[in-house]
């Protein structure tokens, strides 16, 4: 195999001022694509988390490692004028990119905010990533996952009838929008080579969250009907969902009606392919609750082994329900290359989960030390306007 080509954001200079998750997720994907991401910190003990743990390694966060790896860092009180002024200035001369997720209308008030740094320089990408976007009653409102989760209808559909309220334990909504925010980011970047002209890139965690909805709530707004709560199962495909085995759990997906006909051949029930109640998607999702009834009978009489192969040899796409720690250590995890180790600090985490020609990006460095690279700041030559 040939040698990687260069990266496809290398040469490219990103300022990203914001803490937590979702900004330095943005910025994580931006340095692993090439970029030199400059992460402005604040200037008592930084992002919050650096603390958001255990468990720690070299004095930060493993959660903190994981998403700023390869950053440069500065400390910086926005509140003083001159460091707000050295810091636009750095902008100005050496940015492509702006991204940050503080409150809204924190930068603006020190000069930093999307109009002022565009209209200064033109071809800046500048991205606000916020809790509820950028206009509406709750523009100004914090917000974190959970509260999004909630906020969007989410929780509400999570879990089976009858429990409690629970979240997707991971931050969906954080990673998805600084997955959004660098698609706007990069979005933007390519539009500027035709125009010469950047732009303001809004995202938020409510929006994110909507758009994860995008089937359930289109759903709803063609039928009036609200999703159910349906555990491992599938509002519109019947049966896709966990069972359990004699031994264990197992994920069947029979996503269509060849695939349903041959999960029954092989379960020992061909007559339910051919029942009126059941010979149709529409058919299944209508009578659910008795065809899954029907199915779990004969599901648990197998073992999770024996079920896997006969559903293997049938075609019928299955799998186990893996813990973490088993999906990690996986052959598939290992052949893929999705999990790598910083350099120096040696904290191991995911990989970007793309290729080029090939070859997956590396981890584009450790997380740096609070303010490692403050004299970033202290060297930035005045600028008061650029192109």
């Amino acid at each position: 195999m040939a040698d990687p080509a260069p990266l496809p954001l290398a040469g490219m200079f990103v300022v990203e001022i914001g803490h937590s998750l979702a900004g330095p997720f943005a910025g994580m994907v931006l340095a692993d694509l090439g970029a030199t991401v400059l992460k402005v910190e604040n200037a008592g003990k930084g992002d919050h988390a650096r603390d958001w743990g255990p468990p720690f390694a070299a004095g930060a966060a493993v959660l903190f490692h994981a998403v700023n790896r390869g950053k440069r860092s500065l400390r910086a009180d926005l509140r003083d004028p001159g460091t707000a002024a050295a810091l636009r200035a750095l902008i100005l001369d050496r940015a492509d990119v702006v991204l940050q997720n503080l409150r809204v209308g924190t930068l603006d008030a020190v000069g930093l905010g999307g109009p002022a740094l565009t209209e200064a320089k033109p071809s800046l990408v500048y991205c606000n990533i916020g809790a509820f976007g950028h206009r509406g009653p709750q523009r100004n409102d914090p917000g974190y996952d959970p509260l999004i989760q909630a906020a969007s209808g989410l929780m509400s559909m999570l879990g089976h009838p009858g429990e409690p309220a629970s979240r997707v334990p991971v931050a969906i909504n954080d990673i998805g929008t600084g997955i959004w925010a660098a698609l706007g980011i990069l979005a933007a970047l390519l539009r500027r080579k035709d125009t010469g002209r950047g732009g303001i890139v809004d995202v938020s965690l409510y929006e994110t969250a909507l758009a994860w909805l995008t089937v359930p709530a289109s759903d709803y707004l063609a039928s009036g009907l609200l999703p159910e709560r349906l555990g491992s199962g599938v509002g519109n495909i019947v049966p896709h969902q966990a069972f359990d085995c004699a031994d264990g759990p197992i994920m069947i997906a029979a996503g269509n009606d060849l695939l349903f006909a041959r999960l029954c051949a092989a379960l020992g029930l061909p007559g339910l392919a051919t029942d009126p109640r059941f010979a149709t998607n529409g058919g299944r999702v209508a009578n659910r609750t008795t065809l899954i009834v029907l199915l779990a009978e004969a599901v648990r009489l197998r073992t999770t082994q024996e079920l896997s192969a006969a559903l293997a040899a049938a075609g019928v796409p299955c799998g186990p329900v893996l813990t973490l720690d088993a999906a990690l250590a996986h052959p598939q995890t290992q052949a893929l290359g999705m999990l790598a180790a910083t350099p120096e600090d040696g904290v191991r985490t995911v990989a970007l989960p793309v290729s080029f020609d090939g070859h997956r990006p590396p981890l584009a460095g450790r997380a740096p030390r609070l303010g490692e690279h403050q004299h970033m700041l202290a060297t930035a030559p005045i600028k008061e306007d650029a192109p």
